[in-house]
């Protein structure tokens, strides 16, 4: 019975899927509304750009922007001399032993950012000789001494920024100190506290002006003139000893222009001129030629002073005068003290450098200086040197 039923199973299923199947779907027609569909882009877009930071291209980009800006030359000078001869050679030949070394430190930076500039210069030169003297103890015995005496001592500072208004023209101001390091005496054998003739800021100059400059746009004539109608000068001789001290027939004091004894100082209103010229010559630059002058007029002063004499013999006799504390016609207060005229000061200093190496330099320069308030005589200095010298650039 059981194998009854398998058999009628299998025929069954058998002859299910052998027959094909079959089957009848209908589709109702249907009629649907159109509406407009508005689609919403709630993302914010952010726009993502190809470049990235570099800190390497930052920092070459500022570099290229500072030395745009910055002109800067920095310059070291050494010069020296020996002699040297034996006891021989001095009785037949004559001659001495000596050194002289002098030393120079110079800087120059311009700095400029749109109509703005400032220009900052700093020169600072020392130099001393070796030479031996005669002296004689107080037991009246001779011997020869080598003494140290400085031929050359000076720190210049300047300072001048500018605007510029036009093409060749600019207005700003121009402010000038000038002093010495180490103290000066009056001679090689007199260099005792009483014989000081000079030391820092006695005396020191401080001048300040402002007014319009020209530049010239040639470069084969690279010329520079300051013009300013308003401007000071001031000299200071802060040592007490200093002023007090007498040479050349005339106290310190007197010999730096300062109007009594105990001024320390002195200021003087007027207008100045400033021309300077800087051209370097050949494509290796071999040789450079730098000038510059300046004149200072205290005609503002020079307005307002009483008892003021422009012949100096008559001032001398009127000064004298009034020295004299035993003259009772003369009154000896300070206000009625008999004044020069002030005079125009000039000073004018020329350089030419012959570069023969990188570090092989041969220098001529040329000053002059004229103060009547310190003496009715130019003033003049010349130098010849071959030395050691190194020049920095950036440009």
């Amino acid at each position: 019975m059981m194998k009854k039923f398998r058999l009628m199973l299998a025929l069954g299923l058998l002859v299910a899927f052998a027959l094909p199947a079959a089957a009848q779907i209908s589709i109702d027609e249907v009629n649907a509304e159109q509406e407009g569909v508005t689609f919403r882009d709630r993302l914010k877009s952010t726009a993502v750009d190809v470049d990235y930071f570099s800190l390497a291209r930052y920092k070459a980009e500022r570099a290229a922007i500072r030395k745009e800006r910055n002109y800067l030359e920095v310059g070291a000078e050494l010069n020296g001399t020996l002699t040297s001869n034996n006891e021989t050679w001095m009785k037949v030949s004559g001659g001495d032993n000596s050194i002289t070394l002098l030393a120079r430190l110079y800087l120059q930076h311009t700095f400029t950012k749109n109509l703005f500039s400032v220009s900052t210069s700093v020169d600072a030169r020392f130099g001393a000789n070796r030479m031996k003297v005669e002296q004689t103890n107080d037991a009246g015995d001779t011997k020869s001494v080598g003494i140290w005496f400085k031929d050359q001592d000076e720190i210049s500072i300047s300072v001048a920024p500018s605007f510029k208004m036009a093409k060749n023209w600019s207005y700003g101001s121009i402010i000038k100190f000038r002093s010495q390091f180490s103290n000066g005496y009056i001679s090689r054998t007199q260099q005792e506290s009483e014989h000081l003739k000079s030391t820092f800021l006695s005396p020191g100059y401080f001048d300040m002006s402002f007014g319009l400059t020209y530049k010239s746009p040639v470069e084969r004539f690279p010329i520079s003139v300051n013009l300013s109608p308003v401007a000071m000068s001031a000299v200071f001789v802060e040592s007490e000893l200093i002023r007090g001290n007498t040479w050349d027939g005339k106290h310190g004091w007197e010999i730096y222009g300062l109007p009594y004894a105990d001024a320390s100082s002195k200021y003087e209103g007027g207008s100045s001129i400033q021309i300077d010229f800087d051209r370097t010559f050949g494509k290796t630059g071999f040789l450079r030629y730098r000038t510059s002058i300046y004149s200072f007029y205290g005609w503002i002063t020079d307005m307002g002073q009483k008892n003021r004499y422009t012949d100096y013999t008559a001032y001398r006799h009127a000064l004298d005068k009034w020295n004299d504390a035993e003259d009772p016609t003369v009154s000896h207060d300070v206000k009625d003290k008999p004044q020069l005229a002030i005079h125009p000061t000039v000073r004018w200093e020329s350089t030419l450098d012959i570069i023969a190496t990188r570090f092989l330099k041969t220098t001529f320069s040329f000053r002059m200086y004229y103060n009547r308030a310190q003496n009715v005589d130019v003033q003049t200095q010349m130098q010849l040197m071959v030395g050691l010298t190194y020049t920095f650039k950036n440009k």
